[in-house]
């Protein structure tokens, strides 16, 4: 579980990470930021999906306060 998380985590940061070099290189001249940073919330939200669903299923366990 923790390596799919963290591999996740890197896909994300490796997306930013070119979303921010397209902004750089192509000057707002193509899309290809937009679909980066589509990419970035996608996989955002796919992570929080695989969270919340380990925590359902008890691969997660709570924490008590």
């Amino acid at each position: 579980m923790k390596i799919l998380v963290i591999a996740v985590l890197a896909l994300i940061l490796f997306s930013l990470g070119s979303a921010l070099v397209y902004l750089i290189r192509d000057k707002g001249s193509t899309d290809r930021t937009v679909k980066a940073l589509t990419v970035r919330v996608v996989l955002s939200i796919v992570l929080f999906l695989i969270l919340m669903g380990s925590y359902y299923f008890g691969l997660i366990p709570g924490h008590k306060l």
